[in-house]
C-alpha cells in the first residue's frame, strides 16, 4: 500500500512544483523591476505614493479590487504617476507582477513568495551548479583571458567622435551674437516654409524676461519663481498643476571641484518624472555612472543641457556644494 501511496503522490508533487515554478519567476521579476523603476516614489512615499509594505497606505487601495490596482499602475495615475511607473519598454504582465509584489508586501505575503523557492534551490540547482559551472570554468577562461585583448585591440583603432562632433549638439555655446537667431535664420527651421516667417523671433519673446548671462540668455528658473511665464502641465487641462517634488540629490566629486547638487523642484516645475526616469537617469542609488565626458557627448544631464537648457559652461550652477577642504584636525590648528 506504500509503495502505491508514493507511486500516486510524487506525479502530484511534481505538478504542484511546476505550477509554482512560473509563479516564483514572475514574483521575482516583481520585485526586480520595482527596484529598478518603483521604489524612488513607493519606498519613500514620495508625491502620496503608497509606501511599499506599509498596510495603511494599501487598504484602501486593495479594497477596490486588483483589477483597479493593475489598470492605475498600466495607464497612470494623474498628477504624480506615469503609465507604467515610467518603465514604458515592460510588458503589461511585469508591471501586473510589480502590483502582485507590493500588494503582497502589503498584506505582508512577501515572505511567503520568498519561501517557495528553498526547496527547488536545494533540491535541483545545488547538484546543478556543481556539476556544469567546474568543467565550464576549466575549459573557458583560458580562451576568454586570449581572447580579450583582440577585442581591446580591434577597438583601440576605431576613430571615437572629433571635438566639433562632441560640441555639436552644444547650440547654446554659440557665440552671443548668433544665439537667439530668428527662425529663418536658426539652422533648426526651414527657411523656405512659409509658416517659418510666422514665428516670433526668439529676441522679441525673451525681451520681457529675466535675463542670464549663459545659453539663451533668459534665467528661466527665475521666470517660473516670478511668475513673468508659466508652463502648463496638461495639453488637454489648462487648469492641471504639477507635483512639484522638492528634494536635492548630492553627487560627490573628486578632487576640488564643488559636489554637484541636483534639485528635483527647479526640474519638476517644468517636467514629468517620467521625461528623465527610467530612460535616462535610473531611479536607484548608485545605479548611474556621471561624467562630463558622457555629458558632452549628450547623454545624462548632457540630454539637456546645452540643448534647451544652460550649457556645461556654467559649473558653478551644478557644481555648488562646497567642501571642507582641510581635515578636521588642521582646521581646528588653524583656528
Amino acid at each position: 500500500m506504500k509503495t502505491r501511496m508514493h507511486t500516486l503522490l510524487l506525479p502530484l508533487v511534481a505538478v504542484a512544483l511546476l505550477n509554482a515554478a512560473p509563479a516564483y519567476a514572475q514574483a521575482a521579476k516583481g520585485k526586480a523591476l520595482y527596484e529598478k523603476s518603483c521604489a524612488a516614489c513607493h519606498g519613500t512615499g514620495i508625491a502620496g505614493a503608497p509606501k511599499l509594505g506599509n498596510a495603511d497606505d494599501w487598504a484602501p487601495r486593495i479594497a477596490r479590487g486588483i483589477n483597479s490596482l493593475y489598470e492605475s499602475a498600466l495607464k497612470g495615475k494623474p498628477p504624480a504617476m506615469p503609465p507604467k511607473g515610467g518603465a514604458m519598454d515592460a510588458s503589461d504582465a511585469d508591471i501586473k507582477a510589480v502590483v502582485d509584489y507590493m500588494v503582497a508586501a502589503a498584506k505582508g505575503g512577501s515572505s511567503k513568495a520568498e519561501a517557495k523557492p528553498a526547496p527547488k534551490a536545494e533540491a535541483k540547482p545545488e547538484p546543478k551548479a556543481e556539476a556544469k559551472p567546474a568543467p565550464k570554468a576549466e575549459a573557458k577562461p583560458e580562451p576568454k583571458a586570449e581572447a580579450a585583448p583582440a577585442p581591446a585591440a580591434a577597438a583601440a583603432p576605431a576613430p571615437g567622435p572629433s571635438v566639433a562632433e562632441v560640441n555639436a549638439f552644444n547650440r547654446l555655446l554659440k557665440p552671443i551674437g548668433k544665439r537667439n537667431l530668428p527662425p529663418t535664420e536658426d539652422g533648426i527651421h526651414d527657411p523656405a516654409n512659409d509658416g517659418t516667417h510666422a514665428l516670433q523671433p526668439p529676441r522679441a519673446a525673451f525681451a520681457a524676461l529675466p535675463p542670464a548671462p549663459s545659453g539663451n540668455n533668459v534665467n528661466w528658473v527665475k521666470a517660473i519663481e516670478t511668475q513673468r511665464i508659466n508652463p502648463r502641465w496638461d495639453k488637454i487641462d489648462g487648469s492641471a498643476a504639477p507635483v512639484v517634488m522638492d528634494l536635492n540629490i548630492v553627487r560627490e566629486v573628486k578632487g576640488s571641484m564643488p559636489d554637484v547638487v541636483y534639485p528635483h523642484k527647479q526640474h519638476t516645475e517644468w517636467l514629468d518624472c517620467s521625461n528623465c526616469h527610467p530612460a535616462i537617469f535610473i531611479p536607484q542609488k548608485g545605479a548611474n555612472q556621471i561624467s562630463m565626458a558622457a555629458i558632452l557627448l549628450g547623454q545624462k544631464c548632457g540630454v539637456c543641457h546645452g540643448k534647451v537648457a544652460f550649457p556645461v559652461s556654467e559649473c558653478r550652477l551644478c557644481h555648488s556644494k562646497k567642501k571642507d577642504l582641510l581635515p578636521a584636525s588642521t582646521a581646528q590648528k588653524s583656528n
